[in-house]
């Protein structure tokens, strides 16, 4: 597979997309970018805020507008784990860079978030964790150009891991 100039990690929020993205580019020399702050600076807003002002739909509207004119090279590029509900902005992403998914299990999301509200996540009325990870895991494998599944797998054991499927 060409590498394309940029890696794109995806995945549900504590999966570890900006933790396994900075070493990743401190490792592989890249830049980082971290999606949800280019939101926020951009809007000038924090991301919940965004939600509660905007909505679930409002927000994945802008999270697809900003990041279907983002621009990288050479740079990881750690998005919001909704960014899949963005059909433009995935589109855009495929073709700067290499998407790669962190898949990680429902039970260990669950053990790492806690209370999810907190972080920005994006739930609809009455929507839980485990209806949100159903929902998006069929997203996440859909735009995957490789899949890392982080089961039993520390950040070194991850990073090594992407390292390894980015080489063949």
């Amino acid at each position: 597979m060409a590498i394309k100039s940029n890696i794109v990690l995806i995945g549900m929020p504590g999966v570890g997309k900006s933790t396994v993205g900075v070493i990743l580019a401190k490792v592989l020399g890249y830049e980082f970018i971290d999606s949800d702050l280019v939101i926020q600076k951009q809007t000038g807003k924090l991301l919940k805020d965004i939600i509660e002002e905007k909505g679930p739909q409002g927000f994945i509207d802008v999270e697809n507008d900003i990041n279907s004119k983002l621009e990288a090279d050479h740079s990881i590029i750690a998005t919001g784990g909704s960014i899949v509900y963005g059909a433009e902005a995935m589109a855009h992403l495929k073709e700067i860079g290499t998407v790669v998914y962190l898949k990680q299990s429902l039970k260990e999301l669950e053990h790492r978030l806690g209370n999810i509200k907190n972080r920005g996540v994006v739930l609809k009325p009455g929507q839980t964790l485990a209806t949100l990870y159903e929902e998006r895991i069929v997203l996440y494998e859909k735009y995957a150009d490789i899949t890392i599944d982080e089961e039993n797998l520390d950040i070194e054991d991850t990073i090594k891991a992407v390292q390894e499927a980015l080489q063949k």
